[in-house]
C-alpha cells in the first residue's frame, strides 16, 4: 500500500496531479485545498490513501494528514465513497467541516455542490464524535477567526464551481467584507453569484 509520495509534479489540474518518483508517474486524486498548496512544476509531498478497485488502483492525495484523515473517516458514513469525499473537501476547509459537522450546521454542508440534505445529516450523526475525539480541545474560535475561515469556504465553494481562484478569492473577500457577521456559507454563496454575475 502506498501511504506517502515525494517526487516531481509532471502536470497538475484542478483536482488530479501526475508526480514522478523514480521514473514512474503516479495519477493522483487531490482536493482543490490541496491542489492549490502544489507547484506547477517542481518537488511536492503528499500523504496517501490507496483505494483497490477489482480492476483498478486509485490514488487520493492530501497535503496534510488531517485532511487524509478527515477524508478517511468520511469514507466510513454510509454511502460516502471516495469521489464524494473529495468533492467535500474541495468544497470546505478541514477547520470550516469540522466545525460544521461539531455544531449540526446542516446549512453550511448542504451549500456544498452535490451535497443534499440526507447525506449532511447522515454526516453529523456518523462523524460528531470521532471530530470530537479528532480535536478534544474543540475547533472552536479557530486561529483567523469566523469571518476569515467563511471567507476561504466560500472561495473554495467559487473555484468548484468552475470559477478561477483568483476571481473566487476576490469575490469572497467582497462579500464578506461588505455583509453582516453571522451569515451563513450558502447565503455567502448566493451573494457572490450575484456579484459575479453583475
Amino acid at each position: 500500500m502506498i501511504a506517502s509520495l515525494r517526487g516531481q509534479v509532471i502536470s497538475k489540474g484542478l483536482n488530479r496531479v501526475i508526480i514522478e518518483t523514480q521514473g514512474v508517474g503516479y495519477d493522483v486524486a487531490v482536493s482543490i485545498t490541496t491542489a492549490e498548496t502544489l507547484p506547477q512544476t517542481g518537488e511536492a509531498f503528499l500523504h496517501i490513501h490507496t483505494a483497490m478497485r477489482e480492476n483498478a488502483l486509485e490514488l487520493y492525495g492530501f497535503k496534510t494528514e488531517e485532511e487524509k484523515a478527515l477524508f478517511e473517516m468520511l469514507l466510513t458514513v454510509a454511502g460516502i465513497g471516495p469521489r464524494t469525499s473529495m468533492l467535500i473537501l474541495s468544497g470546505i476547509s478541514p477547520d470550516g467541516f469540522k466545525q460544521a459537522v461539531l455544531e449540526g450546521d446542516l446549512s453550511h454542508l448542504t451549500a456544498i455542490p452535490g451535497i443534499g440534505r440526507k447525506s449532511a445529516e447522515r454526516i453529523i450523526l456518523e462523524l460528531k464524535e470521532k471530530i470530537r475525539r479528532l480535536n478534544p480541545e474543540g475547533v472552536g474560535a479557530r486561529e483567523k477567526g469566523g469571518a476569515g475561515v467563511l471567507e476561504d469556504d466560500l472561495a473554495s465553494s467559487l473555484v468548484n464551481l468552475g470559477y478561477p481562484e483568483r476571481t473566487a478569492v476576490a469575490a469572497a473577500r467582497k462579500v464578506i467584507r461588505e455583509t453582516e457577521p453571522g451569515m451563513t456559507l450558502s447565503q455567502a454563496v448566493k451573494l457572490a453569484l450575484k456579484h459575479l454575475m453583475k
